[in-house]
């Protein structure tokens, strides 16, 4: 379900990846601890996700 909603987490993702990377290069502990906060973000919002497929998988198997 969502797949817009997912690919827009996977975003976010890559971008804090790229955050915390170029933070870890650069020296900068502030950027890279948002990217990691990006990436968190994107994390609970997969779960989110996943637990709304689950509840219409639970109702579509119960009609």
């Amino acid at each position: 379900m969502g797949t817009k909603d997912r690919a827009s987490n996977r975003a976010q993702d890559a971008k804090g990846r790229v955050k915390e990377a170029a933070g870890r290069i650069t020296g900068n502990r502030d950027l890279k601890n948002k990217g990691k906060t990006d990436q968190a973000k994107a994390g609970v919002k997969n779960v989110g996700e996943d637990l709304k497929d689950a509840a219409h998988k639970a109702k579509d198997a119960v009609t």
